[in-house]
């Protein structure tokens, strides 16, 4: 059983939805985000989703591609997100799950063998690949399978339904669902659709469904909870940190202790919409 299984398992016994942060590796630097990632974790944050910084943005809204590009800027190198994943492999971050969302043009060019290998090693539970086609997907799942390493694909609204049995065939840990058709982003109403969209993927399968994009606040975290085994939540994340960190910088204060509080006082609200939804 992999580590993303016997942790929805445990949430399941316990009748807890996930809440999984988004942070991108490296904006602004490797030690705010191994900050960030354990105030959420302080925070009630159950599993947490790394993103690759790529130059070629796939389905990232302006608030993620400004962090890629901050990060990329910085000089961020991919051996940075195997560092970061041995950093935070110590200490309160050690048992949480930790998945990076990555290109499949990387995996590709690492090797997929090579690069499942690494971030294993890393301390890493899984990867989502955005990009990666239910139609070129059986060799990354072979080997990501014979590894124990979980491949976690994207729904989408957009979606046929033979198409999503085909994707939800060749996952693993959980399934990813979309809630709006379009780029990342924070947004203040979502799609009334959503709830039947969901309720039928979730009786064609036993995997966890998790749902991302456009969750903004602890109000549409309370509205998702009920339909959902966990959200994720990236760009409010992203642009909290980002203009925290700015904020103390230009004061002279502290940007990686300023950032880390403010992601951990947005996670304590969204834990605690989600619990008591």
């Amino acid at each position: 059983m992999s580590d993303l299984s016997r942790l929805f398992d445990q949430l399941r016994s316990q009748n807890r939805k996930a809440l999984m942060p988004f942070v991108t590796a490296g904006d602004p630097d490797i030690q705010t985000t191994a900050a960030v990632v354990a105030a959420a974790r302080e925070a009630g944050a159950d599993l947490c989703e790394i993103g690759v910084p790529y130059s070629d943005p796939i389905a990232d809204g302006p608030v993620i591609q400004a962090s890629y590009q901050r990060a990329l800027e910085a000089g961020f190198r991919l051996q940075n997100i195997f560092d970061l994943g041995d950093q935070l492999s110590q200490g309160d971050t050690k048992a949480m799950p930790k998945v990076t969302m990555v290109s499949y043009s990387i995996i590709y060019r690492v090797g997929m063998k090579a690069y499942v290998e690494r971030a294993m090693k890393a301390g890493y539970s899984g990867a989502i690949v955005p990009d990666l086609l239910i139609e070129e997907a059986a060799p990354l799942s072979a080997v990501c399978q014979e590894a124990g390493f979980d491949l976690i694909q994207l729904i989408t609204p957009t979606t046929t339904r033979d198409r999503q049995k085909k994707i939800v065939e060749l996952t693993t840990g959980f399934l990813y669902y979309v809630s709006v058709t379009g780029i990342t982003g924070e947004r203040s109403a979502l799609p009334s659709e959503i709830v039947d969209s969901v309720s039928w993927l979730r009786d064609q399968t036993s995997l966890p469904v998790c749902i991302g994009f456009g969750i903004s606040s602890p109000e549409t975290a309370a509205q998702l909870a009920p339909i959902s085994d966990g959200l994720i939540v990236g760009s409010a994340i992203v642009r909290r940190m980002a203009e925290a960190a700015a904020s103390a910088k230009k004061a002279g204060g502290d940007p990686v202790a300023s950032a880390a509080s403010e992601v951990k006082a947005f996670c304590k609200q969204l834990r605690s919409a989600i619990d008591n939804a």
